[in-house]
């Protein structure tokens, strides 16, 4: 008859019980950052190399997807905190044959993106804030670094996703304590050229985008 290992005492030492005969204090593998989590994250564009110039969208940071939709391939790094190092990837929606709310989100995440990293109200209007929200191309995303609210969608096959579809700018009351030392307009060298300022986009919708599907 075999003998258990685990009577014997020096065995007990060596191997605690629990850590291989009982798995209910194991971690769970969820991998998931909890829903309104707010985390500073750093933006790399993954490209995709489409191009088209009279929309501005140069530098083969763009992709094109088989349906025809348009979008930026997001890898959000968040940079330091309890979640330091994880990635989220969201897509940017650029365009979408199926209509505009696609383009809508994604005008509208730029923007809270460029708001929080630059330290803008989303209620200022000033000529400095308006300027600070304008871009001279997508290499001014690339590498940028805001306050993001994490939120959970879902992937194509069906299962949760961290993603992230908005931003929080300094109208928020924790922006100072997660953003560290917040920037300000003063400190700020935007991009000055004659691209159009951005217009009031739609809410965001819940739900992974159908051109992505």
């Amino acid at each position: 008859m075999t003998s258990n290992p685990n009577r014997n005492p020096e065995n007990r030492r060596r191997f605690p019980m629990g850590s291989w005969n009982d798995f209910n204090d194991a971690q769970s593998n969820t991998n998931l950052i909890p829903k309104g989590t707010l985390a500073k994250v750093h933006l790399t564009i993954r490209p995709g190399g489409f191009d088209d110039a009279s929309q501005g969208w140069t530098g083969g940071y763009a992709t094109r997807g088989s349906t025809g939709a348009v979008y930026l391939n997001g890898e959000f790094t968040v940079t330091e905190g309890q979640y330091a190092r994880r990635k989220i990837f969201t897509l940017i929606g650029l365009y979408s044959p199926k209509g505009p709310d696609w383009t809508n989100m994604g005008r509208s995440l730029v923007r809270g993106m460029l708001n929080s990293a630059r330290g803008i109200s989303d209620k200022d209007m000033s000529p400095e804030a308006q300027a600070a929200r304008r871009i001279s191309g997508f290499a001014d995303l690339d590498g940028i670094e805001f306050i993001a609210r994490i939120d959970i969608g879902t992937d194509a096959s069906g299962d949760d996703k961290n993603e992230i579809r908005s931003a929080v700018t300094p109208d928020h009351r924790d922006y100072a304590q997660v953003m560290g030392a917040a920037p300000s307009l003063g400190q700020q060298s935007p991009a000055a050229n004659t691209a159009p300022s951005p217009q009031p986009a739609a809410a965001p919708m819940p739900g992974r985008p159908a051109w992505a599907q």
